[in-house]
């Protein structure tokens, strides 16, 4: 499998972080009492755990991806899709509302939407960790949360495999990713990836804008995403396009079936099935933005 290689400093990523309220100071100071590799390992972990019990959920997916000129939104791409299972407990995808699109200036591409399905969700596995060089950033408070903040870039680009280039906040109590900042790579321009800023344009151009993902307890235990956003300016070869991206995961519920989903090696029991994004007494919740 041909192999290219990204060519960076993982500590000099070309992103610009959000400004948000209730984010603390980044603190460089190395973590106490536990290795950075340890914290890696564990967070990783967690996040093939979640990843998984993810799939035995039911949620409502709403996607809205607009155009702007100016402050005027000029095109639009929406659609709510319902993630259920069928009486056979198979996996399936109900579209619930789709207008048709207005959007002009780009268009949706197969990448764009599984970017949507599969990483804006979730960025890194354990069985994902070997590809990626993950640089410890330092501690930062996000509203109730103390975090450990990593870096993190793809070792190679391999074939039409896509990746996450950006930051991750871990809380320092569970060890679980509550916040995403950064963009899917590569960019593809003529047909072939390029190390740089997301859609198609003119048939040649497909590039990718920098989104921040925000997460909440779910039964308790998994932290899943709920709510994903993107604000960009895409830089096309004929010109730039602002563009914003919406994405709501909402109504969670676990599905009344024989599997079992698991928590640090335990089975979740039924009893604790909540339905919807909440926490547990005296449980601190993950920063997220106005949910509109």
């Amino acid at each position: 499998m041909r192999q290219r290689f990204i060519i960076f400093a993982i500590f000099a990523l070309a992103l610009a972080l959000p400004s948000l309220a209730q984010e603390g100071q980044l603190n460089s100071a190395e973590p106490q009492g536990i290795s950075v590799d340890e914290i890696i390992r564990r967070f990783a972990a967690k996040e093939k755990e979640f990843k998984t019990a993810r799939d035995n959920y039911t949620y409502r997916q709403d996607v809205k991806v607009q155009t702007l000129d100016g402050d005027t939104v000029d095109g639009e791409y929406h659609q709510v899709v319902d993630v259920t299972f069928d009486d056979k407990g198979r996996r399936q995808e109900r579209v619930m509302f789709a207008p048709q699109s207005t959007l002009q200036r780009v268009g949706m591409t197969r990448e764009d939407i599984d970017d949507i399905q599969h990483r804006l969700p979730f960025v890194l596995t354990s069985d994902e960790i070997a590809e990626y060089q993950i640089m410890y950033a330092g501690q930062q408070q996000e509203d109730e949360l103390h975090c450990y903040v990593f870096d993190v870039a793809p070792k190679h680009i391999e074939g039409s495999k896509r990746y996450f280039q950006g930051r991750i906040w871990v809380d320092d109590h569970d060890f679980q990713i509550v916040k995403t900042h950064g963009k899917t790579v590569p960019d593809i321009r003529n047909g072939k990836p390029v190390e740089m800023n997301s859609k198609k344009r003119g048939g040649q151009e497909n590039l990718f804008p920098a989104f921040t993902t925000w997460r909440e307890q779910i039964d308790g235990k998994y932290w899943f995403p709920t709510y994903t956003k993107a604000d960009d300016d895409l830089h096309f070869t004929g010109g730039d396009v602002h563009i914003r991206e919406i994405v709501k995961y909402t109504n969670y519920k676990r599905f009344g079936s024989n599997v079992k989903i698991t928590y640090e090696g335990q089975e979740l029991p039924k009893g604790q099935d909540q339905g919807q994004a909440g926490q547990q007494p005296g449980q601190p919740q993950a920063q997220r933005p106005p949910q509109n």
